[in-house]
Order: C-alpha cells, then sequence, then structure tokens
C-alpha cells in the first residue's frame, strides 16, 4: 500500500472507543488509547479521559484538538462558576456546559463526548454529547469509531444496580472487544470510577486484555529478541 505525505500532515484524530456506565454508587468511565493521523498511529497510549472538575470527567472522540480545546474551555468555566457559588458544579451543569460549545461550533467541530461524575444532588450520571451538541442522559452511553461493534453487546450485558467491579469489568471487556473488530481503536484501556468516595483510575496493559476470535498472542518485537539474544544485533 502506498502511503504519502497526505498520511503524515492528516489531523490527529482519535478514532475511538469510550463508554460511560452507571452503576448503584457511581460511573464508570473507559477508553482505548490510539490516535491516529491518517493511517499512522501517532500515539499508541493516549490519554483520552480528562479530568474537568474534582468530580466529573470527559470521555474524548474524533479531533484530537477539537475535543482538547472544548475541554480546556469548559475546565475554566467550571472552575469560575465554583469559585462564584462555592461549591463544586454538578455533573449536569458541565454536560450543558459541553453541549453548548458543541452546539454553537457545530459546523466547525468534530467531536463527540461522554461527560460522567458524581454529585450530592443526583449521584452517578452520564451524559451523551454526539457530533452536533445534542445532549442525552443515558444509563450507559458509548461512542467513537468502536461503538458500532458495541451496541448489541451492551444491549445483553448491562444491567441496573450492577456493582462497581461488575461495571467496571463490563467496560474493560467492552473496549477489548471494540480494539478486536475496529482498526481504529487499539492500545491499552484507561478507566476512571467516580463516586461519593472520590475518583479512582485504573490501567489495564494490551497484552493483559483478552483476546477475541482469530485474534493473535502478543509477541515480542524483533528488537527484543535481538536485544535477548545478543548485545550487538549483528552478530549471530
Amino acid at each position: 500500500m502506498d502511503v504519502g505525505l497526505e498520511d503524515t500532515n492528516a489531523p490527529h484524530s482519535m478514532g475511538t472507543t469510550i463508554i460511560g456506565v452507571t452503576y448503584n454508587g457511581g460511573v464508570v468511565l473507559g477508553a482505548d488509547s490510539r490516535t491516529s493521523t491518517g493511517v499512522y498511529v501517532a500515539n499508541r497510549a493516549s490519554d483520552k479521559i480528562t479530568q474537568l472538575t474534582d468530580n466529573v470527567y470527559v470521555c474524548r472522540s474524533g479531533s484530537a484538538a477539537d475535543s482538547q480545546i472544548v475541554s480546556d474551555y469548559v475546565r475554566y468555566f467550571l472552575h469560575q462558576h465554583t469559585i462564584q457559588l462555592g461549591q463544586p458544579a454538578t455533573v449536569k451543569v458541565a454536560a450543558n456546559l459541553v453541549r453548548l460549545l458543541a452546539y454553537n461550533n457545530k459546523n466547525m467541530l468534530q467531536t463527540g463526548m461522554i461527560v460522567g461524575g458524581w454529585d450530592k444532588y443526583e449521584g452517578g450520571k452520564i451524559y451523551g454529547v454526539p457530533l452536533g451538541g445534542t445532549i442525552l442522559e443515558q444509563p450507559f452511553a458509548i461512542g467513537g469509531s468502536g461503538s458500532s461493534y458495541l451496541y448489541g453487546f451492551f444491549d445483553q450485558e448491562w444491567k441496573e444496580g450492577m456493582t462497581k467491579d461488575e461495571a467496571e469489568k463490563l467496560v474493560v471487556k467492552a473496549v477489548s472487544l471494540a480494539i478486536a473488530r475496529d482498526g481504529a481503536s487499539g492500545g491499552v484501556v484507561r478507566t476512571v470510577i467516580i463516586n461519593s468516595e472520590g475518583v479512582t483510575r485504573n490501567f489495564y496493559p494490551g497484552d493483559t486484555l483478552p483476546l477475541w476470535h482469530e485474534e493473535l498472542e502478543p509477541q515480542n518485537s524483533l528488537l527484543d529478541i535481538l536485544s535477548s539474544s545478543s548485545s550487538d544485533p549483528m552478530v549471530t
């Protein structure tokens, strides 16, 4: 396959799998870590779950630049909001700020986002803000290119009243399924658990994820093999 300069100069895109799930007591957010530039993987370990406040995070998909600038603006506005009110912003306020920016700039932005968090008024909440600036409160939300492969899986596997561990296992399993099928998703799996006790971040390396249909076992790279057999790669 011929790969030209247009691929190396293409915008950074997070063809992605992002997930938000509510459980009995909070929410779990999850994402893969592949950022691509055309057909190249620009970053295989990017962090697509961004903090907005102490109790609210956002999962980003689509254009990396667009989602980053929206997150930066929302974080700034929420900081001002917290100072004025003297208390943390609710998840609904944060999600509506994301929606406002996405809707007012819908002709220029190419990003879909999932806002999740916990507050003392409504508990754990998940809001989906897809392309165009619609806002949808949902018990679970999935987005990015990998989400196409997950709708049937979530219809079958998601249930109300899950425990924290059940919800996180569901998210990790779903992201690993999407990575297996979607060429634009890959790398590691990151999760963020938000509840009344605070925030917990977890990291799952790619070689620890379950393998699915016809996936190959992880292999050492040629450099690893050479370096382990000889200190000089040219000596056999």
